[in-house]
Parts: structure tokens; sequence; C-alpha cells
């Protein structure tokens, strides 16, 4: 069956069917932070802010520029190098809509965000998927293989830090060969960093777009919406060249118009006003890491492996004699709970699920039991 049609076998459309949903963190049990809706409440009161520039109000645009220009370590000029955007979902489709054509060659890291190479089809690019290793560094993207790709000729390299489904984060080594490789072929990067502020035990975090050469070549996606919980508001951030900015700007326009005005102001205290929260956050996510993993590790054959970043885990069920799909399909019928089938996210996928464990405690160890019996086959 098409990835299509092995989603509507599950039922996966967005709204989990009742069950419990794993697919997306729980907004009640970890919420933004207090600002945000006096911040939205403000804006709306105001209501002079309701039709913005297309590619976002100057105001949030010259604070976004500050803020992620402190983030990370380059400097961004809020006229020509940052677009706001309505969530980083439409920054990801306004983003490939302005930069590849029809028989583009783009590679893609596999596995990687599902949407991403639905996109790419729809766009009709001709999609090479790079695999993770094994590394000293632990798993990282195939840089030989990107070597080889891109000496015949790319367009654009897409990938996700930290790597989303697996929690990758990829080292200050790997960063530094991606930007020579770069330079060197001169192709494009887009790189998702929706999670960057999302990374456990001191793990070093470097952000490409501040390499060598780097500058002009990287698109980095930012936003709120999974560390701060700022999903609701709908409100994501374009980094890169002044084109490129241009070209998401037009993209915008057709698709969207604007990303929420009044939505957009909160952006001004992200980044600002929650350090704090967000120690606190990474925190309790990294306790709730590691009890998740304690209990899925009581299946005989699982492997889960301990990402550096994210709020996701990546379980293998190779050695359970199933695919990811039936075990998805397991989950939900036994356990009650709905996963993201592996398939999704690229052929290296199959033969697992990802989970998010962004939940209610005491919810997710009673969830955490009925989907390990279900998978050790316990009526």
């Amino acid at each position: 069956m098409t990835v299509r049609e092995a989603d509507l076998s599950l039922g996966l459309n967005g709204a989990g069917g009742g069950l419990l949903d794993t697919t997306h963190f729980d907004t009640v049990r970890f919420p933004p932070p207090d600002w945000a809706i006096s911040t939205f409440a403000a804006a709306a009161a105001d209501g002079t802010t309701a039709y913005t520039a297309y590619r976002g109000s100057d105001e949030v645009r010259r604070a976004c520029a500050r803020s992620v220009s402190g983030l990370m370590g380059v400097e961004i000029d809020p006229s020509r190098n940052i677009a706001i955007t309505a969530g980083t979902q439409s920054a990801l489709f306004a983003v490939l809509s302005a930069v590849v054509d029809e028989g583009d060659v783009v590679v893609l890291a596999d596995p990687e965000y599902l949407f991403v190479e639905r996109m790419l089809a729809f766009l009709g690019a001709e999609v090479r998927r790079l695999p993770f290793v094994s590394t000293t560094s632990g798993l990282q993207p195939d840089l030989d293989q990107l070597d080889l790709y891109s000496s015949t000729g790319i367009k654009l390299f897409i990938t996700s830090n930290p790597n989303n489904p697996t929690g990758t984060v990829l080292s200050p080594g790997s960063v530094a060969r991606l930007a020579q490789l770069a330079v060197r072929d001169d192709f494009l990067v887009l790189i998702d960093e929706l999670y960057a502020r999302l990374v456990y035990d001191d793990v070093p975090y470097t952000h490409l777009a501040a390499q060598p050469g780097m500058a002009d070549r990287t698109i980095t996606l930012l936003g709120g919406s999974k560390t701060e919980s700022l999903s609701g508001y709908r409100v994501g951030v374009v980094v890169s060249s002044a084109p490129v900015i241009d070209a998401v700007e037009q993209t915008l326009a057709m698709l969207c118009l604007r990303a929420p005005a009044y939505a957009q102001h909160v952006l001004t205290r992200w980044l600002v006003d929650d350090g704090d929260f967000v120690a606190k956050r990474v925190a309790e996510l990294h306790d709730i890491r590691r009890t998740t993993i304690e209990q899925l590790l009581t299946v005989p054959g699982l492997v889960v492996a301990a990402g550096s970043g994210t709020a996701y885990l990546w379980p293998d069920v190779s050695g359970l004699g199933i695919s990811g799909l039936e075990a998805a399909r397991v989950l939900q019928e036994k356990a009650g709970v709905v996963v993201s089938p592996g398939y999704q996210f690229g052929p290296s996928g199959s033969n697992h699920f990802r989970i998010c464990y962004a939940r209610d405690e005491r919810e997710w160890a009673a969830a955490l039991e009925r989907m390990t019996a279900a998978l050790r086959g316990e009526s």
C-alpha cells in the first residue's frame, strides 16, 4: 500500500480518534509560558496590527532578529533575512515551494520529518535519501554518502537538528563537514532547528548558519511550537539570505497572506523571557524520557536508544518479528495508544515507531503499562 493508504488504514488524521495520541506534545500538561496569552490579547486589543507585511510585522521581525541572532550567533537583518510564518509547517512548504523546481535533485535525511518527502513529491523533485550511520559521536548522517551525491550536483540537502524522529543531535564535527561540502559544491541546506533548545545532558549544539561560508547557503527553520508549547498560536520563523526570504514572502502571500497577525507578537518575548521556563521544561522531559526508556526496555527484543534531543523516542521492533506498521496497529487496538509508524519518516523507519513522551506523568505511566503488555503479546 502507499504511505497515504497506510495512514488511512490506521486512522491517522491528526485527531487521535479518542485514543491517547502520542504523535504530539500534551499542551495541557506542558502549557505555554504565562506571557503568551497576555501578549496575544494585548495585540488583539490594539487591533492596528491585523494586516502586517506578508513576511511579518516590522516590530516582530526586529525583535526576532535580535533574539535569533543571539541564539544562532549570526547577524540577522530584520528587513532582509527573516520571515514570520504560520508555524514551521507552513515555513517548510513556503521554503520548498520557493527554492525547489521540478526535476531538482534534493537529498533528504533518512529518517526525517514525515511531511518533507510528501512536499518534495508534490513539487516534482528528484529525492535521494541519506541514511544515518553509527559513529564515535553516535548516530550521525552519512556525510561520505552526501559527498558522493553532492559531487555530482544537488540543489538542496534537508535535515533536522535535533533530528525528528530519532532525537539525534548533529555533532560539531558533522556540522563543520556538512558546511565544507555545501561550500565546496555550492548547494543549499534547509535545516529544521525547531528543537534546538530541547537538548539534554549538556550535549553541544552547533548552528549550521554560523559556520564559515554558510550564512547565504543555510535556510533555518525555528519556532516555539514544541519546547515552549506555542503550537496553538501558529507562528514560526525562517532565517536565510535576502533572495530566499524574498521568494518565501511571495510564496506566503499565495499560501496564507501572512502568519496570524496577533499571534506573531508572542515571538517578541520568545527567546527573551523564557530561559528559566525552558530549563525547567527540559529537566522535566529528561526525567520522563528516563522512565519511558526503562519501561519500554521491559519488552524482550525491543531496542530503544536515548536521543540527545527532542521529546521523541524511536523504538526498533525488529527483534519482535513485526514491522513498525504492525506495532502501531497492536498499540492502537490493544493499548489504546496512537503512535507514529516509522514508514512515515523514510525507508529506514520500516521497523520503528515514534512516540512523544511529553505527557502527563500519571496518565503516561498507565499507558506505558498497556503498551509494553501489548508488545509482549499479553492479552
